[in-house]
């Protein structure tokens, strides 16, 4: 069939029906970031007797954090196949309710193995939000925002971030809350807020590309021709046509042989890019987030309740950098400023650890420095998640994504605390520059990788960074299908500023 919907979504101009996109799909990344954070600073209280929880604080920074990260290495990778068969919008309700119902039942943990096991499949639950909501993000953007509104949205986790340092002051407090009910309270904020976005969700539709290519013509058709109505209606403009298509042959499924040949085989170069990026930016984040309140306290001497400020500092700066940023990585472009951002948070890393080693560092100047670095780094590691998505083919997505993400969250999460953590942990200021500075040759060498590597995907449609699998040559595909393409999508949109 031939069919010009990709070009039509791709030519719309941003409106109120895109912000309801990205707050149904990409607010999720709060929650996880506030989760995420909350347990890290309440480790330590869930610990002491009268908390309701038999657990040690080991488990929970050991034990409890494997199994999240296993959790979401498994979840991306079981998800994310069945994301790229069943389509984006079942999969992203199913994660998201899998993350609230999880979140919930560990509100109400009274014994060690009951929090475990739900830290594990909440850890579950997120690792398939990765794929399904980042493809659906890329597939519903137009091209012309695709990365700026990819970046913001992955870099949301640290508002989360910054909440969960926060709340977890305020759950900590014995003068406010129990100290049984304060931890629970958190998680079950947690939950709530999943709920609202749940219900949210529903407004979403199924990616059209995605039905495309599943024989659903006419459903994608019908969404197409409701977005255009809804972005007539809100703009007070008649939208141009397009005379651009696309022809494919539809079919049910992809085979796993397929996927590993395409992603291996056809786009090897794009592979070893993902790679790069992913071990970089999870090597980099490992080597100052993972020991940043052990060397808070160990040389500077700051209580161990109130490093939460500190961190809280540190994702400010964090989440700055893809708000900041991200509109270059769609005008200047991908390979520049992926490389760029990688590049200059490794160096900015190289010196902040002279700085350390020559101890003229304080504790506000230490954090200082690392906002500077993550303030690079937050746009390097979401471009991370934008590059993955957007340069394999389509019948390939969700799973490229989860591939990439389990492989650089295993990576972060098991062999980075295991290296980080001896030493960060011991107290000799030699052992954390060499940290510091393996953080930074990682996230330098990805940065290179990604100048000789990265694809100029800027500003073009999907279709065209990577040809869909059951893309066939003009003239050989069938007519569409009655009343597909009717109204086709004029060319890019003039630039109408940030969305």
């Amino acid at each position: 069939m031939s069919t010009d919907i990709p070009a039509r979504l791709d030519r719309l101009p941003w409106s109120r029906w895109h912000w309801t996109i990205v707050i149904g799909l990409g607010t999720v990344w709060i929650l996880d970031g506030l989760e995420v954070t909350v347990v890290g600073n309440i480790a330590g209280r869930l610990a002491e007797p009268g908390s309701g929880l038999s657990i040690t604080s080991g488990q929970i920074t050991g034990v409890a954090a494997a199994l999240y990260v296993a959790g979401a290495c498994l979840g991306a990778l079981f998800w994310g196949r069945l994301t790229d068969r069943y389509g984006r919008k079942k999969l992203f309700m199913i994660t998201l309710a899998v993350y609230l119902v999880a979140t919930a039942l560990t509100a109400v943990s009274w014994e060690a193995w009951w929090f475990l096991l739900f830290r594990f499949l909440t850890g579950f639950g997120i690792g398939g939000e990765y794929a399904a909501i980042n493809s659906a993000i890329d597939e519903l953007i137009p091209a012309h925002y695709r990365g700026r509104v990819d970046l913001v949205i992955n870099g949301s986790f640290w508002l989360g971030a910054v909440g969960g340092s926060l709340l977890s002051i305020v759950a900590l407090n014995t003068g406010l809350l129990p100290m049984n009910v304060g931890w629970r309270l958190t998680f079950a904020l947690g939950a709530v807020l999943a709920l609202v976005i749940l219900l949210v969700r529903r407004h979403v539709p199924e990616s059209p590309r995605w039905l495309l290519i599943h024989g659903r013509e006419e459903e994608a058709e019908e969404i197409v021709t409701g977005i255009e109505r809804q972005v007539e209606a809100d703009k007070g403009v008649r939208l141009p046509v397009t005379d651009a298509r696309l022809c494919i042959r539809q079919r049910e499924s992809v085979t796993f042989g397929e996927i590993a040949r395409t992603v291996f085989g056809r786009y090897r170069r794009r592979a070893v890019l993902g790679f790069s990026l992913f071990i970089g930016q999870a090597f980099l984040y490992n080597a100052i987030t993972f020991g940043f309140g052990a060397i808070l306290t160990k040389f500077f001497a700051v209580p161990t309740d109130r490093t939460g400020y500190y961190f809280a500092v540190i994702a400010v700066g964090n989440f700055f950098g893809p708000l900041l940023l991200g509109r270059l990585f769609d005008t200047v472009g991908r390979r520049v400023m992926i490389s760029s951002t990688y590049l200059l948070s490794g160096l900015l890393l190289f010196g902040t650890a002279w700085l350390f080693d020559r101890g003229v560092l304080g504790a506000t100047t230490l954090t200082a420095c690392w906002c500077a670095v993550l303030f690079f780094a937050s746009a390097g590691a979401s471009s991370a998640y934008l590059t993955v998505s957007e340069i394999f083919p389509m019948e390939t997505r969700a799973m490229s994504i989860a591939f990439f993400y389990a492989l650089g969250t295993a990576a972060g999460g098991i062999s980075g605390p295991l290296l980080f953590a001896d030493l960060t942990g011991t107290g000799r200021v030699g052992d954390t520059v060499l940290a510091f500075s393996i953080g930074a040759a990682l996230m330098c060498a990805a940065g290179l990788v990604a100048a000789a590597l990265a694809v100029r995907a800027e500003r073009r449609p999907l279709e065209e960074v990577a040809t869909p699998l059951t893309a066939v040559e003009q003239g050989t595909a069938a007519s569409s299908a009655p009343g597909a393409g009717t109204q086709g999508p004029p060319a890019p949109p003039p630039a109408l500023g940030r969305p």
